[in-house]
């Protein structure tokens, strides 16, 4: 049953919120775009809202009781956010998790190589990317770079309108007679998404010219700007991402044009919900979490032990300390398990069963199941959960649809959501619909954001 388009509804006020979120929203997308950016703007945010860091209540070992709100980070890379209510937390939680990784490009510990008289960074995909997106476009460098005195430095060149941006070759036509018979996955190899980063010789005066003297150019550059060495780049996390701010798509600004919006579109929107609901009856939290897109493995993905053990800190801190009440704690939980959908592409339409898409505009995606083929490797809400959900959002006058990613055998997907109900608690997908997923800019309708944080903020309010 397809439902009538969200924008129709709204009225002059509903309008100027929001505008108000997506221009914040926009903002947070082209300031942060790494893990390590999302989590340090979120933590701003909370503190502002008057959360504290829940590492200080465990080392002063304060008592926490309903009304607190406390932070907690794994790795600079994962946050999660709770906001005590009024109920034993034994009863349950009501929960939104995002992921906040996107695809792009990770560079190699040993990134840098001279050839042709040009300085390339080499690198290694990370996630589900097409290799040929990557070529002649815009790109920027965001991340760290860990020395072994302990200080951290932050890098982000390509972004200011007077930096230099970077950028991967591709084939001329005149020559890609070859390269154009190939299929798609292997017109541009992996392996050649390497950046071009410098073209300019170092001259150094005297009779000893070094062997490699564009290489040393930029070796001498980040030196001097950034004081750090070749041999750094081994402790580094250097991110390769599209340069440029997220924008405003369409002539009549209904839609935003960004990179990561898979999932910092369910990311901010999950936030801002935390943080605008501040008093609730059951215990609501949010996670923001790494790795989701190479499937949230490590120390900062979602199968670590970093969510069951901050709840276990926080329990024990407000006098629920048993290992039992952490069990049931877990097991009578609800979530939203908050991922993006595939949007209907009218292009495309034969990948999509247009009945159960999710259409541009049409509200908040629900997806009862993800996986491929049949279902595999999905979490598949039951009916009663769904119902429930369903009650949640027509109270709160939320649009939503339900969908699935796309036609039967066209291909499939997953989200965190299977890991959390491995705990025995409700969970569903949800989320926001995005036209061109896992390209270097995806496209989001600003209607479907305003719906996503109403629903979120409903969920947490009411679950």
């Amino acid at each position: 049953m397809e439902r009538p388009n969200a924008w129709k509804k709204y009225d002059e006020a509903a309008l100027a919120e929001l505008d108000d979120l997506c221009e914040r929203y926009r903002a947070f997308i082209s300031d942060n775009k790494t893990e390590r950016e999302c989590v340090t703007a979120s933590i701003k945010l909370a503190e502002a809202a008057g959360y504290t860091n829940l590492a200080d209540a465990v080392e002063q070992g304060r008592e926490l009781k309903a009304g607190d709100k406390v932070y907690a980070v794994s790795h600079n890379k994962t946050l999660m956010l709770v906001n005590l209510g009024s109920r034993p937390m034994e009863q349950g939680m009501n929960i939104l998790g995002a992921h906040i990784d996107s695809p792009r490009l990770d560079l190699k510990q040993n990134p840098l190589y001279e050839a042709g008289d040009m300085a390339y960074l080499d690198t290694h995909y990370y996630g589900g990317v097409k290799a040929y997106h990557w070529v002649a476009t815009p790109l920027a460098l965001h991340g760290v770079i860990c020395k072994k005195d302990g200080t951290t430095v932050d890098v982000v060149v390509g972004e200011d309108p007077a930096d230099p941006v970077f950028c991967i070759s591709d084939l001329l036509i005149h020559l890609a007679s070859d390269q154009m018979e190939k299929p798609a996955g292997k017109a541009v190899e992996h392996e050649n998404l390497d950046v071009i980063v410098a073209g300019r010789p170092v001259v150094i005066d005297g009779d000893e010219e070094d062997k490699e003297p564009v290489k040393r150019m930029f070796l001498d550059l980040i030196k001097e700007k950034y004081d750090v060495e070749e041999e750094d780049f081994l402790s580094a996390e250097i991110e390769v991402v599209p340069a440029g701010p997220a924008r405003d798509m369409g002539l009549d600004r209904s839609m935003i044009l960004g990179h990561g919006q898979d999932d910092r579109v369910c990311a901010y929107t999950s936030l801002l919900a935390q943080l605008d609901v501040p008093q609730v009856e059951t215990t609501s939290v949010t996670l923001l979490v790494d790795k989701e897109e190479i499937g949230s493995v490590g120390a900062s993905g979602m199968t670590s032990r970093f969510f069951e053990n901050t709840v276990a800190e926080i329990m024990a801190l407000a006098g629920e300390d048993s290992p039992l009440a952490l069990r049931r704690a877990l097991a009578n939980s609800r979530m939203l398990s908050s991922d993006v959908s595939a949007g209907f592409d009218h292009l495309y339409a034969d990948r999509f069963e247009k009945k159960n898409a999710a259409i541009m505009g049409h509200g908040l995606c629900f997806n009862k199941y993800t996986g491929a083929r049949g279902k595999s490797g999905s979490n598949d809400a039951d009916a009663e959960y769904f119902a429930l959900i369903r009650d949640i959002m027509d109270e709160a006058g939320v649009d939503y649809q339900t969908c699935e990613l796309g036609r039967i055998g066209a291909g499939g997907g997953g989200t965190i959501a299977y890991i959390l109900a491995e705990y025995g608690m409700d969970v569903i997908d949800s989320g926001v619909a995005v036209i061109s997923m896992h390209a270097l800019w995806e496209a989001t309708n600003k209607a479907d954001i305003f719906e996503a944080y109403k629903g979120y903020k409903a969920f947490i309010a009411r679950a």
